[in-house]
């Protein structure tokens, strides 16, 4: 199994509470610092920011360049000949780096699995499979990969844990409707999901970190 080099903060001793944040294709761990430095995430006492970096490989789509990436994109639309075996692995790296935190005495309920883009794929796809109930699963502008898959290998365990979705009405790169697909998928199979859309493209905005903020602090407070 791959191991991921992460950036982390710590926002006071002992932290209770850990969000283990993906980026998108071609960003690093760096990408998502300075937007999870503006939650205000005080009332749920130390919380601990973990930021992975994916491991580096070449990306079909964009003519084989080399960039960090979860997995390899080999069509436009996404979920045509999905790299399955990408997916998974960075799906088991991710889930180490969860039970590497449970190790270090935080409980699995106060750990949150965020990301953007490719890294919220990653953050539906294993959090839904993780095998012990997750303090929550946020999805910023994604799409669930393997998605007939899903109904098979999602876990008991994470059945109910809350998930927040958010995308823009005018994103080009990963189309409302991939979204909204996940969305409709989930609510079919019983999952809970809170979802929001903006007026904006492939990024977020200072709304969406509010709306964020409010459900992290109604989750995990």
């Amino acid at each position: 199994m791959m191991t991921l080099p992460a950036l982390q903060h710590d926002t006071g001793p002992n932290p209770r509470t850990s969000l283990i944040v993906l980026h998108g294709l071609g960003a690093d761990g760096h990408d998502f610092v300075p937007l999870c430095e503006e939650l205000d995430l005080r009332a749920l006492g130390a919380v601990r920011f973990i930021f992975p970096h994916a491991p580096e490989q070449a990306v079909t789509i964009n003519g084989g360049y080399v960039m960090r990436a979860w997995y390899d994109i080999r069509q436009v639309d996404l979920q045509r000949q999905e790299d399955a075996d990408g997916v998974r692995a960075s799906g088991a790296a991710i889930a180490a780096l969860i039970d590497a935190e449970r190790a270090r005495g935080v409980p699995a309920q106060r750990i949150v699995l965020m990301g953007f883009s490719q890294g919220c794929a990653m953050s539906l796809f294993t959090g839904l499979r993780y095998p012990e109930r997750l303090g929550g699963i946020v999805a910023l502008s994604g799409y669930n990969p393997l998605a007939e898959h899903l109904e098979a290998e999602r876990s008991d365990a994470n059945r109910l844990t809350p998930i927040f979705m958010a995308h823009g009405r005018l994103d080009p790169v990963v189309v409302p409707a991939r979204g909204e697909a996940a969305r409709e998928q989930l609510r079919a199979l019983g999952h809970t999901v809170e979802w929001h859309d903006y007026r904006m493209e492939h990024s977020v905005c200072p709304e969406e970190l509010r709306d964020l903020q409010a459900w992290l602090l109604k989750t995990l407070g």
